[in-house]
Parts: C-alpha cells; sequence; structure tokens
C-alpha cells in the first residue's frame, strides 16, 4: 500500500494485511478502500480528518503518538514531496485503482462545517459559527473539561498538580494580574459557562458581568451562578461584546474569546473594550497566537480546524494583537506566552475524552467524539512542537495625564497569586 522506506507506525489495512513497525505505538487502520479514496481527493489534513472522522480509517493506541509522524501523513496524503519517481506514482494509481480506491470524491461528513454565508464576522455569522462549536451539549464539555468547566489554557504550577487544581490556578492568575478587589465592576468577554465570574466573584468580591453568544453557555452559566447563591455579584448575558454599553468597568478579562474576532476586526474589538473600561483599568487579553509572523493569504484555505472545529477562526501573531491595542490607547504592561502549559492542557483533555469514550459517543455521537479526538490531540503536538503558542496580555487604560497606579515590579503585583499557590 505504500512506497518509499520502512514505515515508523503499524498500519493495518481492511484485508488484514499489516506493514510498518511492530512496536510502535498506534496503529493506523485502513478500514476500506474508501478512506484511501478520501486522501486522494483531498491530500493533505482535510483529508485525513474525513477519513477518520467517518471511520474509514482508525488510529488504534496512542493517537498523539501517530500523529507526531508528519512523515508518515505526508506519505499516506500523497504530497509531491515525498518524492516518488514518475514510475512510482504510475505504480501508486495502479494500485490504487486496484484497491478500488478510485472514484468520485465520497460525501463529506455531516460534521463538517458548511462554509459560512454573510459578511465575514458580522454577528449572524459569528453568533452561528461560535454555535457550531460550543452547542454541542455541556455534558460533553464536563466530560472533556472536567468539573472547572474552564475552556482555556490551565496553569501548572508543578508535577503534582491535576487539572483542576491547574485551572483553579489560572482563574487565580486572571484576577490576580486584573488586581481585582472588592466591589470592582468586572466584565468577563466570552464567559463561557462562567467558571472565571465565579472565581471572581467569590474569591475577589468582584461584581461581574459576563458575555457569551453561546445559547448552551448562557443557560449553565446562569444555573451555576445561581447554584452558587452569587446572584446578586454575578450576571450572564446572551450578547455579543459589540453590544456592550453599560461601561465603565474597572477591569475586563477575554480568555479565550478573541481568536474568533479576526484580523480586520481586532481594532474594532479593542477599541470596543477600551471605550468600556475606567482610566486606570487593566484588560488581560489570554489568546492563542501564531509564533511568527507570516504573510497574510489572499485566499483563505480552509484546513481541518476551520472545516470541523472553529469556523471562521482566526490565529493571529503576538504583534498583530499588540498592535491593536497601541492603536486605540493602551499601554501594554506585560505579556506572558504560556506554550507548554497548553500543551499539558491539551493532553489532560485528551485523556479525559478517552476515560469516558462511551459516554462521549452518547452524548454526541461517535463521528463529532473522534472529530474532537482528533482536534484535540492535534492541536496538543502543535503547542509542543512550537508551531502555536499563546500570550496573556496585561494592557491599561491610563488615567489623564498618564499617572500610574501599576505596581512597580512583577515580584510585587504577582505576590499575592504566588502566595496562594
Amino acid at each position: 500500500m505504500m512506497a518509499g522506506g520502512a514505515l515508523p507506525l503499524r498500519i493495518r489495512a481492511w484485508d488484514g494485511s499489516e506493514a510498518g513497525d511492530p512496536s510502535s505505538p498506534a496503529t493506523v487502520v485502513v478500514r476500506s478502500p474508501r478512506a484511501l479514496r478520501r486522501l486522494l481527493w483531498s491530500p493533505g489534513e482535510l483529508g485525513l480528518a474525513r477519513a477518520y472522522v467517518s471511520g474509514d480509517l482508525d488510529l488504534e493506541g496512542d493517537i498523539v503518538a501517530a500523529l507526531d509522524l508528519p512523515e508518515v501523513i505526508a506519505r499516506v496524503s500523497g504530497h509531491d514531496h515525498v518524492g516518488l519517481s514518475p514510475t512510482q506514482r504510475l505504480r501508486a494509481v495502479r494500485t490504487a485503482s486496484r484497491l478500488g480506491a478510485l472514484g468520485p470524491p465520497p460525501p463529506r461528513p455531516a460534521e463538517e462545517v458548511a462554509r459560512p454565508r454573510g459578511r465575514l464576522h458580522s454577528r449572524q455569522r459569528d453568533a452561528h459559527s461560535v454555535s457550531h462549536h460550543y452547542d454541542v451539549g455541556n455534558a460533553f464539555y464536563r466530560l472533556v473539561l472536567g468539573p472547572t468547566l474552564v475552556y482555556s489554557c490551565a496553569y501548572w504550577s508543578g508535577a503534582d498538580v491535576d487539572l483542576d487544581g491547574a485551572q483553579t490556578a489560572k482563574l487565580e492568575l486572571v484576577c490576580t494580574k486584573l488586581g481585582l478587589r472588592p466591589g470592582m465592576r468586572l466584565l468577563d468577554v466570552g464567559c463561557g459557562w462562567g467558571s472565571l465570574a465565579l472565581h471572581a466573584a467569590h474569591r475577589h468580591g468582584a461584581r461581574v458581568v459576563g458575555v457569551t453568544v453561546s445559547e448552551e453557555q448562557a443557560a449553565l452559566a446562569r444555573t451555576r451562578v445561581d447554584e452558587a447563591g452569587l446572584a446578586d455579584r454575578v450576571t450572564i448575558r446572551l450578547q455579543d461584546y459589540r453590544d456592550v454599553d453599560d461601561g465603565p468597568y474597572d477591569a475586563i478579562a477575554s480568555v479565550g474569546m478573541s481568536e474568533h474576532v479576526g484580523r480586520e476586526q481586532l481594532t474594532a474589538y479593542a477599541a470596543t473594550l477600551f471605550d468600556q473600561l475606567a482610566p486606570g483599568g487593566r484588560l488581560l487579553n489570554h489568546a492563542i497566537a501564531s509564533v511568527r509572523s507570516l504573510p497574510e493569504p489572499r485566499r483563505r484555505e480552509r484546513g481541518f480546524i476551520d472545516s470541523y472545529i472553529f469556523p471562521d477562526g482566526e490565529v493571529l501573531p503576538l504583534s498583530t494583537t499588540l498592535d491593536a491595542l497601541e492603536r486605540v490607547g493602551f499601554e501594554v504592561r506585560d505579556s506572558e506566552a504560556l506554550r507548554e502549559h497548553y500543551g499539558r492542557t491539551l493532553r489532560a483533555w485528551v485523556d479525559n475524552l478517552r476515560g469516558g469514550w462511551a459516554e462521549a459517543v452518547s452524548e454526541v455521537g461517535e463521528a463529532r467524539a473522534r472529530t474532537w479526538l482528533l482536534y484535540l490531540a492535534a492541536c496538543a503536538l502543535a503547542f509542543e512542537h512550537g508551531g502555536i503558542t499563546i500570550h496573556q496580555v496585561l494592557a491599561v487604560r491610563q488615567e489623564p495625564g498618564g499617572a500610574s497606579r501599576f505596581p512597580a515590579t512583577r515580584d510585587e503585583w504577582l505576590g499575592r497569586f504566588r502566595s496562594s499557590s
């Protein structure tokens, strides 16, 4: 089935034949010729994803290890850089024909998102894209994320910390960087299931408004607020951040949300938050970023993440985010990279999903559960290998005349967090 040298992975075909390294921690199972046909029609990550999500191709054993072999993926997908000679290419086509891999493209899995319609990052289109990702069932997210229900990079302070402890530490780190004190007003943009809002209100006495455009998130967040007895301090709104108009707030947190904003809207996003922030107030923007600045593509190529996970999502370099913040008047005071923390977080989510696989399939179906397992495992590797990173950027809206109430040293303004962790 494969051309070239020895495989560092085990492969088993639908006819029972096997090839590759028998000691490999993972086995690629090609269940039917249709898997090969998907790869022939869509060489690369999208064809591979369609084959896996549909069940035509399976990954047994350690899925992260299987994905951590780019040369195998290149060979399976038929990329030209594999280095096949014209004779080998002809032989591969003949083999594909004999195996029944030639023919019309197979239907795409239903979980693949149709290309979104409407103006990019309009309110309606953004709400549709967010709903696709977040409104898949709160029980499923609780299974993957754990009881903290925090869907962003955790903060791991040691080898013996578990996921829940690391997520609680991240919430405390955000609140500490924002300098929250009792009675302060906090706007939580993209509040998810309300975890940060609950933490800020309970641990720091803040009065919090959380906004999200996910109906399922808002419903569960409100329930959690009521159950915690914090309805007098926390309000959850089903609202686009662009429609918030009841500032000023003393602090604003945007955790894992600005990736949905997009390059073209980023400056307007920064301006909206600036306008809602009181002079002297702090903004914490926690977002995934590309490691290096790349030329802006002329045409948007749809890959696995855009087609299945985050329609219209954009991962931008840190420099682009800093430029947008500074253009509208923010003073950037600090940026902390948490790349290694996110790789570990994603592996913990992979473990949760695999450990609760039967329940996950019952909640969302096997195809969507496969989609998520592939997504989480691939992202873990992307962070571990440095393809992408994540930054917490802390910025301030200066007071008139440039007066500063900001602590002079990092030790001073992080001391409370370090003493509590």
